[in-house]
């Protein structure tokens, strides 16, 4: 009978991983046959990739959707094992980069970096202002929703993160009123989110600090799996738990700092990939993390090209209003679920 469990539950687990792969490859495809006014077939995308396409369809597919793409997987996946990260860090199941105000933090450094620093600098200051900006939010938070020692009530930890995020945005919009119009407009596209001004230089600054901050977090699936049960049994087994807490912040704090200073404000791809993954694979950070970095990397390809073709008319829709439309609902049915569990 054992056995039968065991297996039937690594059937379910390939093929999830299987599902995942194929949706993140056939919406990759998709992704950069988009030309705007038409759909270029597989074949022209092929040619263009391997350098025997024409001039316009190489611009189309290597220099516009390639990178657009590229962030797209990466930062899906760095915020979805960032999301499980804090989830079990927090053992809090609305834990996440945004809820927490993480997003909002890193905003509102890289809109100080507009306003502020010159364009010859912007390249280096804002990521920097932007990490400063989210460590900083992580101490507010962490601070004002601990009730005595360690101990963090999800109540509060989500009011802590609706206030500070709230007051961050307040200042963003603030900056915003003030600044001159061509900084406005940038100022603008941090709120709403969006993949198209990523091109292969801010790659050259995000792939590094996510895929590292990705690899790091992995390697703590078990001291995380051991903390999801409570820090003096985590203690117990061995854990060092003030510390892990400490570094897997820090290291969240870089890598939503390194998502969000160039593509704004993206938010629920941490809540709604590792609930979804908990529901059909169970609690084990040694499964659900990695698999995470294929669901956030699905998830984000699929909000992309929702964004492409749900308003033709006006445009690429912002990616953070996407995911804000299918994370907002997941949102409140986990706080109702909750509500049930609880009594609150």
């Amino acid at each position: 009978m054992r056995n039968d469990s065991a297996g039937r539950r690594i059937t379910r687990i390939g093929l999830t991983a299987i599902v995942l792969i194929a949706v993140t490859l056939v919406f990759v495809l998709l992704d950069l046959a988009w030309a705007g006014t038409r759909i270029l077939s597989l074949g022209e995308v092929w040619s263009a990739l391997m350098g025997d396409g024409t001039w316009a369809n190489d611009i189309i597919v290597n220099h516009r959707n390639a990178p657009r793409i590229i962030a797209a997987i990466v930062i899906g996946a760095g915020l979805a094992v960032t999301g499980c990260v804090m989830q079990a860090v927090f053992r809090n199941p609305l834990a996440t980069p945004y809820i927490l105000g993480l997003s909002s933090g890193a905003s509102l450094g890289s809109a100080f970096a507009i306003m502020l620093v010159p364009a010859s600098m912007m390249a280096l200051a804002q990521p920097v202002l932007a990490f400063a900006m989210c460590l900083l939010t992580t101490f507010l938070v962490y601070t004002v929703s601990r009730s005595g020692g360690t101990m963090v009530r999800t109540e509060t930890l989500v009011l802590a993160g609706v206030a500070i995020s709230s007051l961050f945005s307040a200042v963003v919009s603030f900056l915003t009123y003030v600044a001159p119009s061509d900084k406005m407009q940038n100022i603008v596209f941090w709120t709403m989110g969006s993949l198209g001004g990523v091109g292969y230089e801010e790659l050259t600054v995000v792939l590094p600090i996510v895929i590292i901050g990705i690899v790091l977090m992995l390697t703590q699936c078990r001291n995380l799996n051991a903390m999801m049960i409570g820090d003096s049994h985590a203690m117990d087994l061995g854990v060092d738990v003030r510390k892990v807490r400490i570094a897997l912040l820090i290291v969240s704090s870089f890598v939503v700092a390194a998502c969000v200073a160039f593509v704004g404000t993206i938010g629920f791809v941490g809540l709604v990939i590792p609930h979804i993954l908990r529901m059909v694979m169970g609690p084990d950070n040694r499964l659900i993390m990695p698999m995470s970095v294929i669901g956030g990397a699905a998830f984000l390809l699929i909000s992309d090209w929702v964004a492409h073709i749900v308003a033709p008319y006006y445009g690429v829709l912002p990616i953070g209003v996407v995911t804000a439309l299918v994370g907002g609902p997941f949102f409140i049915y986990l706080l109702c679920r909750r509500k049930r569990e609880v009594g609150w």
